[in-house]
């Protein structure tokens, strides 16, 4: 089990490793996402979020996913240019993970162990979003109907 969060590192879409030491001291929105799903249009929202605090210390790493309904498809370069045309998308996007499951990435293992949710600690849909603040702590989880402007506060509390 890892110690904190900077323990984790994740392959980013476009094939490069990410090691998470290099958001310390930055708070993060980490949500799975799928490009297909009936929340897909918070994109909007998160990258508004992204734009207007990440000169403040936000950093918004989106993990697509494909685990349910089969609402995440594509392979990462075509999540990658999706989300960009589609949606602006400029903030941190990885490779495509589970998370849920024997296969489930250890970083959604450990989010979900530190911050359970309404169905224990399965993430139950897409736009699942996990807040950690400044330190590396793990201080909220939104279900995936929360919109990432109800978010916002919480975010401004934090930075």
């Amino acid at each position: 089990m890892a110690k904190d969060i900077y323990s984790f590192t994740a392959k980013a879409i476009n094939g490069d490793q990410i090691d998470f030491e290099q958001y310390k001291g930055k708070c993060l929105l980490i949500v799975n996402t799928a490009s297909q799903c009936g929340f897909t249009p918070q994109y909007d929202g998160l990258e508004s979020l992204n734009q207007k605090y990440k000169d403040q210390g936000l950093e918004i790493l989106g993990f697509p996913c494909d685990q349910f309904g089969g609402q995440e498809p594509g392979d990462d370069a075509q999540i990658a240019e999706g989300c960009r045309l589609n949606y602006g998308v400029s903030f941190q996007l990885f490779s495509k993970v589970e998370v849920n499951g024997k296969n489930e990435h250890d970083l959604f293992t450990y989010l979900k162990r530190q911050k359970g949710g309404f169905l224990g600690s399965r993430i139950k849909w897409n736009f699942t979003k996990f807040l950690v603040d400044k330190n590396g702590k793990v201080v909220d989880r939104f279900a995936p109907n929360t919109s990432p402007a109800k978010i916002e506060p919480k975010i401004k509390e934090l930075l």
